[in-house]
């Protein structure tokens, strides 16, 4: 990416919005008549100043090869990142080579530029140091984990008395009690130091009187958090693996010790999550020698966007390492040997019908995962009543859409990307149903996002 002509594309910029709003108003900086000095470097900086509402112009500057996806500073107010001159610049440089032309870096970007990366690399040298001086004293680390498993164990005992009371009282009662019963639990499930355990109890807070068949889903999710509960009281009869799996669902923190696997990546998709105290990325790579699919997660502050950002369609040659579990994705990033860059390359498909099969084969290894990610070759869009599902073009099987995906804009650039013809479509396959994330024509053409 650093080589001058190997751009972007605008779907690509775009997906690193932190917004809708931040979209639109990047989309209209994308054009060359708001900036100045704008320019580019081979070693993948790109900068300009962008006239707005004051004296002086605001400056820009991307450090489009940093190993962590795009980094951005601006000088205007605001706390969005990247700001929609950030995009717009981008925007501006994905066009081509002729609006953002290679030359001599600017001091004030050169300035920015120099001192971000001697941080980083004076963080890699802490953090090294750091993971020295943790593992100097096994023992301690040791009692620690030895006093929050009986933390744990108490509080999955009380939560699997309160499972018992409830079935024993009958589900009716659970809508009576309303959702502080729930969250009173939840906050029991914190002081045990299990946060998997609060996060599945405020789930069911939300499941009475959530429409027809609630306690059909209210049962099912108990039954779930039971057998979580029992996973772990009975941690030390399972296969090491699945053990693994229990901690992880639990709560507990892990580290990405397993081996590091050197692969060319496709970024096949990028989507964020939010909730009141924490913004959740999830990217999704498929290594094209390996075959192996990884997860990296990324988090921000409420409102704010992670900082890892690696745009849908791009490439990277980098190291991957998978964090402890059975049938588990997801992976820490670790060196990267060159720059993302754009590719030809599409992920290989599977029909519908075997991808509902391959769901059903990794609830084997972990009886909680909601989804699996798939890449379906050769579907088709079409509606099925109120809701819509994808078919095999050359089968008589069907998905269907889950009901998160109906109601994103990105089902209609589905509809509208197949028109009628097959498509190949990477996203989340699960009990709900199908999550479609990104999409690619039939023959040549460029992934396009659906989420």
């Amino acid at each position: 990416m650093t080589q001058q002509g190997v751009r972007w594309t605008a779907d690509q910029v775009l997906a690193l919005a932190p917004d809708t709003a931040s979209r639109k108003a990047g989309s209209k900086l994308g054009a060359a008549g708001p900036w100045s000095e704008a320019g580019s470097s081979d070693e993948g900086t790109v900068w300009g100043l962008c006239k707005g509402s004051g004296s002086k112009p605001y400056q820009t500057v991307i450090d489009i090869a940093d190993a962590a996806g795009p980094a951005y500073k601006c000088s205007c107010p605001s706390r969005k990142f990247p700001c929609k001159h950030a995009l717009g610049l981008l925007l501006l440089w994905a066009g081509g080579e002729g609006a953002v032309p290679p030359g001599p870096t600017p001091d004030w970007a050169e300035q920015w530029i120099a001192g971000r990366r001697q941080r980083a690399q004076e963080k890699r040298t802490a953090d090294t140091a750091g993971s020295a001086a943790g593992s100097g004293d096994p023992e301690a680390a040791r009692r620690r984990a030895e006093r929050r498993a009986v933390r744990i164990t108490a509080g999955a005992t009380e939560l699997e008395q309160r499972l018992t009371d409830l079935l024993r009282g009958g589900l009716a009662g659970a809508e009576q009690a309303g959702y502080g019963m729930w969250e009173e639990t939840a906050a029991r499930m914190v002081d045990a130091q299990a946060p998997g355990l609060a996060a599945r109890v405020r789930e069911l807070g939300a499941i009475p009187s959530s429409g027809p068949g609630w306690p059909v889903r209210l049962l099912e999710e108990c039954a779930l958090i039971h057998l979580l509960d029992q996973g772990w009281l009975r941690r030390e009869r399972l296969p090491d693996g699945l053990a693994s799996t229990v901690r992880s669902r639990i709560g507990l923190p892990a580290s990405a010790d397993g081996p590091a696997i050197r692969d060319r990546w496709l970024v096949l998709a990028q989507y964020d999550t939010a909730d009141a105290r924490l913004t959740t990325r999830r990217i999704w790579l498929l290594g094209t020698d390996s075959g192996r699919t990884a997860l990296l997660l990324s988090y921000g502050a409420a409102g704010h966007a992670p900082e890892l950002a690696l745009p849908v369609g791009l490439e990277l040659e980098a190291e991957v390492s998978a964090y402890p579990g059975t049938g588990q994705m997801r992976a820490a990033l670790g060196e990267q040997f060159a720059p993302p860059a754009p590719t030809s390359t599409r992920p290989p498909g599977v029909t519908t019908e075997q991808a509902a099969a391959r769901y059903g084969e990794a609830l084997r290894d972990d009886p909680w995962l909601d989804s699996v990610p798939v890449t379906l070759d050769r579907v088709i869009p079409a509606p099925d009543g109120d809701s819509w599902q994808l078919v095999d073009a050359e089968g008589d099987s069907a998905l269907p859409l889950t009901a998160s995906a109906r109601s994103r804009p990105g089902l209609w650039r589905l509809v509208a990307l197949s028109g009628g013809a097959p498509v190949k479509v990477f996203g989340e396959c699960g009990h709900r149903g199908f999550t479609p994330l990104t999409a690619w024509p039939e023959g040549a053409g460029e992934a396009v996002l659906l989420c």
